[in-house]
């Protein structure tokens, strides 16, 4: 069996390392894949990127699965290209991709079916904008209406930092498009909780919760990125949170990817908040996060090509995903300077094997790997209990180096 993946960070590395563990996978192409999967066992990486390009070399190697991994080829109908030539492909097609693609659709529709959500209002126009935040309590929250690599929303605490929000995203225009529209929504207090689910377009089957680490510094502090760290399972979703979120989120959701007529068959993430109000969802993700799945691959026992073919062939209910009974950490390390100015090219020394080493941002240049991204590797660690996967994570991360690297301390203290 030979297995596409389309990606280059540490997600992609995460999949590449559970799908090789499938006895009848012969060979993983990871396209473009970066350093870690070129060293990863199976794997071949592939230097194509274009969606046309891509479907040609699946039909040309004779593709069974192809597994796609960030959300920008999702949202420009990957799926859709490669179900024309009747290639088995897991991901939602580019209608249902607008969940995540447009921030004014996924509201619209989480509106319309009856989804726990903030309040809100959308905006394709500066002025009205600027108009609309005379009125409104603080803290607020912005966030552009298309993809921004997870810099697209913002926690305002006053009614400057709004101002110049609205400023950076829909005048400035920062994200080249995608802050072109709005929305203002309520800002609920509380903790965040990531819970990634799969679905057949029937049926949605939640995996074990995660909580990231957004900011860049200690103590929830600074810019967001892409994420910092992950512990799993999340010590903040009780049974009363998942009773909630079952009620009041995913049957809804359920039932709108239904109503619309959704050809959903992938991954479908849940970004919820809990709160003294209750639990809400504050966003659709459509793949799976980085670096949830780097923690909740290490705790995954289920063969994922077997839970994926189930979900393609429409055939999850009473499916059953089964997980190690183990707590997970997984701490980024990331080049100085992230998420703004940082220097590449730095090697990488590992001494230590303890625990797995996912690549996020680094390049095989020979046998060294080279910085190549602002989120450089992360270290993922399993333990009895959060204190020891985390224990575990950090005492190998202390045994890698290189110029500049950075991590928060604090991933797994809640």
């Amino acid at each position: 069996m030979k297995v596409l993946i389309i990606g280059s960070g540490g997600r992609e590395h995460a999949l590449a390392w559970k799908v090789s563990q499938n006895s009848e996978v012969t060979k993983i192409y990871c396209a473009p894949g970066n350093g870690g999967t070129a060293l990863e066992n199976k794997c071949e990486n592939i230097n194509i990127t274009e969606i046309k390009n891509l479907v040609q070399f699946a039909k040309n190697e004779n593709i069974h699965l192809t597994i796609v991994g960030p959300e920008e080829p999702l949202t420009k109908g990957i799926v859709d290209e490669f179900k024309k030539e009747k290639l088995k492909i897991f991901g939602p097609d580019k209608n249902s991709a607008r969940l995540e693609g447009s921030k004014v659709f996924s509201k619209n529709f989480m509106k319309k079916y009856g989804v726990k959500t903030a309040s809100y209002e959308s905006f394709n126009n500066a002025h009205n904008a600027l108009l609309y935040i005379e009125s409104c309590e603080y803290p607020i929250v912005i966030k552009a209406d298309g993809l921004a690599a997870g810099k697209g929303v913002v926690i305002c605490q006053s009614k400057k930092e709004a101002k110049e929000t609205i400023d950076s995203f829909m005048v400035s225009d920062i994200f080249h498009g995608a802050g072109n529209e709005i929305v203002i929504e309520e800002f609920i207090e509380g903790v965040e909780a990531s819970i990634l689910s799969i679905t057949d377009g029937q049926t949605i089957i939640p995996f074990i919760s995660a909580k990231d680490h957004k900011q860049i510094y200690e103590g929830g502090l600074g810019p967001n990125t892409g994420g910092m760290g992950v512990i799993a399972p999340n010590p903040y979703v009780d049974e009363e949170v998942m009773k909630a979120f079952y009620k009041e989120i995913l049957l809804p959701t359920m039932k709108g990817i239904q109503g619309e007529a959704m050809d959903y068959k992938g991954i479908i993430f849940f970004g919820i908040m809990i709160s003294k109000k209750g639990v809400y969802l504050l966003e659709y993700n459509v793949r799976m996060g980085d670096p949830e799945t780097q923690a909740l691959m290490c705790l995954l026992e289920t063969d994922i090509i077997d839970m994926i073919k189930h979900a393609i062939d429409e055939d999850l209910e009473g499916y059953e995903i089964k997980w190690k009974n183990l707590y997970s950490c997984s701490v980024i390390a990331a080049s100085g300077g992230y998420p703004g100015n940082f220097k590449r090219g730095f090697e990488i020394n590992i001494n230590s094997h303890k625990g797995k080493i996912f690549i996020s941002g680094a390049k095989l240049d020979g046998d060294k790997l080279i910085t190549s991204g602002g989120r450089v590797l992360s270290i993922t660690a399993t333990g009895k209990n959060i204190g020891e996967a985390r224990t575990a994570a950090y005492e190998a991360l202390n045994s890698i180096t290189f110029n500049n690297i950075y991590f928060r301390k604090d991933i797994g203290i809640v």
